[in-house]
């Protein structure tokens, strides 16, 4: 506040004769500030000292609930921006202390040079000092204790702070969307609070989490931005009753609090620099999410973000933008259009590197935008999710994965022998120490180290590998769900919507010159089914699964790509017939059926090969 003093009428007030004056008043907390009495004071010093000394009191700037371990106080600044004016309202700025204009012993100096070239003086009414060497060496060292006074008792408040978490109490700051707190004890004159879940709150939570992975059920998954619109226009509000904001969206889908992982102690109070992880103090709190929901947002949010993957991949208004590859050269198909005689717009899928770099970058290729659309989805339709071909491959990962089964059982058991045994050799030492028959001398306490070692490592194994090995039974009824709702539902609603369904279970679809390949995972498929993404049953999330053959060389990338993970279904390019190619397990081609489709009017229909 900015308080400018008229003439008095009596002699009780300040009287405007000698040098101009300004007082600056603080107090470090707003706890501080609302006691009202330390400001007060401070000012009745102010005015006192001011009356002694013939000064006038002109200005006075007042800081409530501000540190002085730095100079982002807004008071402050516009102290020194009035002191630092041409018109140079005061001549001096009066202090009770040099602790209440600068904790900082470099700084503190920093300012008064600065006022002394503006010719302002700062005077402390309880530390009054000359200009002499020796007064201005006192000057600093008072300074410097100051600074060290603060720092020390930031560490004692810290310290009690971090006790506090440790034993699961809140310690204040703003509490996160859908939680509040309660009181559960008294200690004192202190009441301990803990968090729980605000019901009211939690559900808003949870169906922001729901929205971002599953949509409303009339569309796909919801973008930040369309799932702040979608809250707003249904009349959902904050905890103030403000609209929501994409930050506010994006804190809440990224707040680790949600799964029951609140952290007291990761970021300096000063400088917001993250701490490392042996400096946090981690809390129980009730969990609104579950922790597959959560790691599956944060997966969907990792790839959806600008900086891996282009907005145009994931909410664009091209159905198979991001999956459509050039055979030749393995680049990214992408739009582009032309316009006829007629007026009439025409889009195609071509080349991006043809288009950047002409025929000695690759010879290129187009495809119309609804002819490709059109065939793909048609034969995902009536190849991939009919409920015989989802069984035919989804059998195959079962078998491959019995024959995995079949080995880690053995280690399993290998490992569930070895623990067995650590833990009964263990049983038989300790009984003979309590017996009496062994003495607990260096040797055997080693040997119990060792066999502790032992059985702790093997347990640890064994929990690993069932951790990692998932057993879902697959049904006839899930398949037909499953292909039901895919059948559905990449042929009807918006094209972020069907985009995300086809994503789930296509890799990547390569456009040759007379075949179409589409490339997906066997396993990517059967999580689909089964649902163990994270996401709700039937809805995707379209962050693909990276493998770990990631060659530089586009070619050997394309051969890698057919010999470990064959394409679900090719389209041979034939104009007048169809040809079924089933492969052998080996590899080798069989024998040409010929088929004769009743509706092959379309050049693009082609054979589907199978593995």
């Amino acid at each position: 506040m900015n308080k400018q003093f008229s003439k008095p009428s009596n002699g009780d007030m300040p009287i405007h004769i000698g040098e101009r004056a300004c007082a600056y008043l603080r107090v470090s907390t707003g706890r501080q500030a609302e006691s009202d009495l330390s400001i007060p004071d401070q000012r009745s010093q102010v005015e006192g000292f001011c009356r002694t000394r013939k000064l006038d009191l002109v200005m006075e700037f007042v800081e409530p609930g501000a540190s002085a371990t730095d100079d982002q106080r807004p008071e402050f600044q516009r102290m020194i921006e009035r002191a630092c004016d041409g018109d140079r309202p005061f001549d001096v700025i009066i202090v009770h202390s040099y602790s209440r204009f600068m904790r900082d012993s470099f700084q503190l100096e920093l300012y008064i040079r600065k006022l002394a070239k503006a010719g302002v003086r700062l005077t402390s009414i309880t530390q009054e000092l000359g200009d002499d060497p020796a007064q201005v060496m006192m000057r600093q060292v008072i300074a410097l204790f100051d600074e060290y006074q603060s720092r020390e008792n930031g560490k004692h408040v810290l310290r009690a702070m971090k006790e506090n978490a440790r034993q699961g109490f809140y310690n204040g700051a703003r509490l996160p969307f859908g939680f509040k707190t309660e009181e559960v004890e008294k200690r004192g004159i202190r009441v301990k609070k803990r968090l729980v879940k605000d019901d009211v709150e939690a559900e808003t939570v949870q169906l922001i989490f729901t929205l971002y992975l599953a949509g409303d059920g009339k569309s796909g998954p919801l973008g930040i931005k369309r799932l702040v619109s979608w809250l707003n226009e249904k009349g959902y509000r904050s905890r103030l009753g403000g609209r929501f904001s994409v930050n506010t969206i994006h804190g809440i889908l990224t707040n680790p609090i949600y799964v029951g992982e609140w952290s007291f102690n990761r970021r300096n109070a000063k400088t917001q620099a993250l701490k490392p992880d042996s400096d946090l103090i981690r809390i129980e709190v009730p969990s609104i999410v579950t922790r597959e929901e959560f790691d599956a947002v944060q997966a969907t949010m990792k790839m959806n973000a600008p900086a891996n993957t282009p907005p145009r991949i994931v909410t664009g208004p091209v159905l198979l933008t991001g999956l459509t590859t050039c055979a030749t050269c393995n680049g990214a198909m992408t739009l582009r259009t032309g316009t006829s005689k007629s007026g009439k717009v025409h889009r195609y899928y071509s080349c991006s590197t043809s288009n950047r770099q002409g025929k000695c970058g690759c010879k290129g290729r187009s495809i119309p935008v609804d002819k490709l659309d059109t065939l793909v989805t048609e034969h995902l339709i009536e190849r991939l999710f009919q409920p015989e071909r989802l069984t035919e491959l989804l059998s195959s990962v079962c078998a491959d994965r019995a024959d995995k089964q079949a080995s880690v059982d053995a280690r399993a058991t290998r490992l569930q022998t070895e623990s067995t045994e650590a833990q009964e050799k263990l049983r038989r030492l300790y009984r003979l120490v309590e017996d009496g028959l062994a003495e607990l001398d260096d040797i055997l306490k080693e040997r119990i180290s060792t066999l502790k070692l032992a059985h702790a490592a093997a347990k640890a194994a064994l929990d690993r590998i069932r951790s990692t090995m998932p057993q879902t039974v697959i049904d006839s009824e899930t398949v037909e769900k499953f292909g039901r709702i895919m059948r559905e539902s990449i042929t009807t609603g918006d094209i972020p919507f069907r985009k995300a369904y086809i994503r789930s279970v296509v890799d990547r679809i390569e456009i040759g010159d007379d075949t179409i390949r589409i490339i997906g995972d066997k396993t990517k498929l059967e999580k689909a089914v089964t649902g163990r993404s994270g996401v709700s049953p039937g809805v995707r999330s379209f962050a693909p699964e990276w493998r770990s053959h990631g060659e530089s060389n586009p070619s050997f990338r394309r051969e890698r790509a057919t010999s470990i993970y064959p394409p679900i279904m090719t389209y041979q390019l034939l104009p007048r017939r169809l040809v079924f190619r089933p492969k052998s397990t080996q590899g080798g081609r069989g024998r040409d059926e010929v088929l004769t489709p009743p509706y092959h009017t379309n050049p693009y229909h082609g054979l589907i090969t199978t593995n």
